[in-house]
């Protein structure tokens, strides 16, 4: 879809140029001559094939469902393998005739069928007490298809089942994180590698984010806690994808590009969430040192690798990035902190520092020339102005002069940076 785009984007580019005389006619052909073979896109045939294809599916569970009982326990074993078998060869002989798209859909059906089987055998055989061992199985056996038929579709059905099992498994332990789902997800992030394919890329980077949440809420441990361990987790995915960036390996690049964004727009949700939820959750006397040790490594490590690459590469992007994670980090520390005067006063302290990091990630993507990291720095301001503006709790007048306060703060610092900064840059 992404190269179908700019394909669409360069061919008015170059019909302009060549209509205003920038570039001669021979270098156009030159330049569509040198471009790869374009790939196969969705057209209104396809499409309805899709659509037909899930009815068919979906119709074949049903019956079985509906007519399970009815059938002999071989007859039901018979029936789920000639699904699995039918669909994989069809996807197959759609392969064999160049059809991608059809091919990748058939894994899919596969792959649900096959979770399908596990759900009705282990009915069959009264196996349902460990739902999430099912789901481990089924995650296992489509990541399995998706490596044997490179089917993005068949990954995401394996990154959604192993989502679903890593998250039962953390209801059920309560202590600390789910280190296997770790394990999996690295093995589909090996698959997104050797692909060298965006979509597969987005699959594995969402499929963090479901961990990660669940890991956070587990148990609500310190008053905020749980918004602390998911900054940790957003600077992890933010600073390790920037590090990707910054090696010389091209599908490395594009995949970190992928996993930065993801973090990026995670970092500005729980700054938004941290503002929102500040005079409801936050108690007096919290203690962020109480966080689990290894996410706050976590963040550190991260904060730490983007600062390196920005000084490697001499990327001010990355270090704002870095900032940016950073004054995430000590809003730990700073959001107990309060005004004198109110049995419970305004956390001012916590509201400037994730503003500061906010901005410091608008700032990060501009330089970098990232609408993803830009979008999610505007979000994450958004989203705390509203916080601050419209909470219940609190003196309106003083949030009406702390907002005041900070804009002119930044119009200062937009005036000192257009000053030290190129034109070109500002």
């Amino acid at each position: 879809m992404f190269d179908r785009v700019y394909r669409q984007r360069l061919e008015a580019d170059l019909a302009q140029w060549e209509a205003r005389g920038v570039i001669a006619p021979a270098t156009v052909a030159a330049i569509r001559g040198a471009l790869p073979p374009a790939t196969p896109g969705l057209n209104i045939p396809v499409v309805i094939g899709i659509v037909g294809g899930l009815l068919i599916a979906a119709a074949f569970l049903a019956f079985v469902a509906a007519h399970w009982m009815e059938i002999a326990r071989l007859s039901r074993m018979g029936i789920l393998s000639a699904g699995i078998v039918a669909s994989n060869g069809l996807g197959a002989w759609f392969a064999r005739t160049e059809r991608p798209i059809l091919a990748d859909l058939c894994a899919s059906v596969g792959a649900v069928i096959f979770g399908a089987g596990i759900a009705l055998v282990g009915q069959m055989y009264h196996l349902g007490d460990d739902f999430a061992g099912g789901m481990l199985l089924w995650a296992v056996g489509a990541l399995g298809a998706a490596a044997l038929t490179g089917s993005r579709g068949a990954l995401a059905v394996a990154l959604a089942a192993a989502s679903i099992w890593t998250c039962l498994r953390i209801a059920e332990i309560q202590d600390g994180p789910h280190l296997p789902f770790v394990v999996f997800w690295l093995a589909a992030g090996a698959l997104a590698l050797i692909w060298n394919s965006r979509v597969a890329a987005h699959l594995v980077a969402l499929a963090a984010l479901p961990w990660w949440i669940a890991t956070a809420t587990q148990v609500i441990l310190f008053d905020l806690a749980p918004f602390f361990i998911l900054a940790n987790g957003a600077a992890l995915l933010l600073g390790g994808g920037m590090a990707l960036t910054a090696t010389p390996w091209q599908r490395a690049r594009d995949a970190g590009g992928v996993l930065a964004n993801y973090g990026a727009f995670l970092l500005a949700g729980v700054a938004a969430m941290e503002v929102i939820v500040a005079n409801d959750m936050l108690r007096p006397g919290s203690d962020a040192s109480l966080q689990p040790a290894w996410t706050i490594a976590c963040g550190v490590a991260a904060t730490i690798a983007a600062f390196a690459v920005g000084a490697l590469r001499r990327q001010a992007g990355a270090a704002f990035a870095g900032a940016a994670m950073a004054l995430m980090l000590v809003a730990a520390i700073v959001w107990p902190l309060r005004t004198l005067g109110e049995p419970l006063g305004e956390p001012w302290p916590g509201y400037a520092v994730v503003l500061g990091a906010m901005l410091c990630l608008v700032v990060s993507g501009m330089f970098d020339g990232s609408r993803a990291r830009t979008v999610a720095g505007w979000l994450g301001i958004a989203g705390a102005i509203a916080g601050i503006t419209w909470a219940v709790k609190g003196s309106l007048l003083r949030r009406s002069a702390f907002l005041a306060a900070a804009g002119v703060v930044a119009i200062a610092m937009a005036a000192a940076l257009n000053r030290l900064l190129p034109r070109s840059e500002t």
